[in-house]
């Protein structure tokens, strides 16, 4: 599958400024597999507060970022993704190994562990320059949006 846009994104994902945390898709294997960028960039709004003399980008928003890449990934292996939200069930084994800072460029990898339906359970991994700097395993569900 093509590579997908910030637009493309923008029509799947409810999420916006300041809270829409991935910039494109690089690739997609529908029920698979996704791998997802983010561009960091010091004009974010977290860096005025986390921190003002060394900004670190917040970890909750690294998992965040993972998650909406997760979503993707559900919404593309659906036949209507346009009928469904993604709501996040569960977050385990979450680990920090290095701190991501502005100028950096995060790819998030997720693979699907299992799936049932709508219920999904996904592995994700972030990198920056090749380097693992956070990872955990994801519970989602989609669920049709006149049920929300």
């Amino acid at each position: 599958m093509p590579e997908l846009t910030i637009n493309d994104i923008m029509q799947r994902l409810p999420h916006r400024y300041p809270f829409l945390l991935i910039d494109r898709i690089l690739d997609i294997e529908k029920e698979k597999t996704i791998r997802a960028l983010k561009n960091v960039t010091i004009n974010e709004p977290q860096f005025t507060g986390h921190f003002p003399n060394h900004p670190v980008m917040p970890g909750v928003l690294l998992v965040e970022a993972m998650a909406q890449a997760g979503g993707m990934l559900a919404f593309q292996s659906v036949d209507d993704d346009r009928d469904y939200l993604v709501y996040f069930t569960g977050i385990d084994g979450v680990r920090f190994r290095k701190p991501v800072v502005p100028g950096d460029q995060v790819i998030f990898e997720l693979t699907c562990l299992r799936r049932r339906g709508f219920l999904w359970k996904l592995r994700g991994e972030a990198f920056v320059d090749g380097k693992l700097v956070c990872e955990g395993t994801l519970t989602a569900t989609l669920v049709p949006q006149d049920e929300s």
